[in-house]
């Protein structure tokens, strides 16, 4: 009994210290009615933890760790120094302990469940992510299936546009894949894909079409499955993503089946899978786009060696290829550029795209899918 009354003083204790002026606006990631941590006009974010028995909190955000500060009311608190606009993957630390905030929503990045925080940008720079009331909106399912191959049942996630309840027609499909560390859940939350679908096909800067994200079987750190090799990583998705969920789609959804009609996309290692499937198999695929893709030429690299050798007959394959897109941020060093230099100087046509200021992170993918949407399907 002792022990449960002095959980409901600090819990207590907690209410009151955060019924302060809050320096700062709460989180949008914050679960309802929590107001820490809250995100200052600077970009600084200010956490706070109610751990009366704790030695030591620390908040650790993409392992930058910011040591917190407790008072005589056992409540920890720290400011962080300024954070570049976009999402945050973070966690505490409390007394050698990983542990996710309490009051944040969490997302499942980095292998795991863990805490996230958006720092905003303008509202004018992140109007294509944003909600829009003004425009109307489509939906995302999520829908369940049998995989024989698995002997189980997969998930996905599937974005259709506003006018598909009523329309009537056929839609062209993307598949979009997750990185590693990630799942199907990744675009639809942290990706924010639906409003910038949404946003895109109201503008009449995209086409209508279907967004299908499924799990890529590579959620978890590439080691940490003993003897699992490079060229394995991910790869029971090939067969599953040919064989069991495009079917799926094709029975489920009014879409197009023709391979301009198919898409491919993904981000990191999502990349690496959609060049390994898309590109090897462009009977299927017609528009493909890597964002930060986990793609590795050694240098001296012979370009039309590359992928059973598609790029060899550079006039076959832009016949073929509608849209060849690669995308990164210019903090990081992915080598979108020198790929798509390369692939230039054999005369593969294609289009790269920079991410000014961005780095491996949400926002980068973000960017890249709101540049990719409106060249595909035309």
């Amino acid at each position: 009994m002792k022990r449960q009354i002095l959980t409901l003083a600090a819990l207590f204790i907690g209410l009151a210290a955060t019924a302060q002026t809050l320096p700062g606006v709460s989180a949008q990631t914050n679960i309802p009615a929590k107001q820490y941590p809250c995100v200052d006009e600077q970009g600084r974010a200010t956490f706070q933890v109610v751990a009366p028995t704790a030695n030591e909190v620390l908040v650790d955000i993409c392992n930058t760790k910011y040591p917190m500060t407790k008072n005589d009311q056992g409540v920890w608190e720290v400011t962080t120094d300024p954070l570049v606009v976009g999402f945050h993957y973070y966690a505490l630390n409390v007394d050698g302990v990983r542990v996710n905030d309490p009051f944040s929503e969490t997302f499942y990045g980095c292998s795991q469940q863990t805490s996230g925080i958006e720092i905003p940008e303008k509202p004018e720079v992140a109007a294509y992510y944003t909600y829009d009331k003004n425009i109307p909106h489509g939906q995302v399912r999520e829908c369940q299936y049998w995989s024989e191959i698995e002997g189980r049942v997969r998930r996905c996630y599937v974005y259709t546009p506003a006018e598909y309840e009523t329309s009537g027609k056929s839609y062209p499909v993307l598949y979009l894949q997750h990185g590693m560390g990630e799942d199907e859940r990744g675009w639809h939350q942290q990706g924010k894909m639906a409003n910038i679908l949404d946003n895109q096909i109201a503008s009449g800067k995209a086409v209508p079409m279907i967004v299908v994200m499924d799990y890529g079987n590579c959620g978890y750190g590439f080691g940490d499955i003993p003897g699992e090799s490079f060229e394995s990583f991910g790869a029971s998705f090939y067969p599953i993503l040919l064989g069991e969920i495009i079917p799926f789609i094709e029975k489920t959804f009014r879409v197009k089946t023709d391979r301009e009609s198919r898409a491919m996309a993904g981000l990191s290692w999502g990349g690496h899978q959609t060049f390994d499937v898309a590109l090897g198999n462009l009977d299927k695929f017609a528009y493909i786009g890597t964002f930060s893709g986990a793609i590795f030429m050694m240098p001296g690299t012979d370009m039309k060696t590359l992928y059973d050798g598609v790029f060899a007959d550079a006039s076959s394959f832009n016949k073929k290829v509608k849209v060849l897109f690669m995308g990164m941020g210019s903090e990081e060093n992915f080598g979108a550029d020198t790929f798509c230099k390369s692939l230039s100087e054999i005369g593969i046509n294609n289009t790269y795209f920079e991410s000014p200021g961005t780095a491996h992170e949400w926002l980068t993918w973000r960017r890249c899918l709101n540049a990719f949407i409106p060249l595909i399907f035309r």
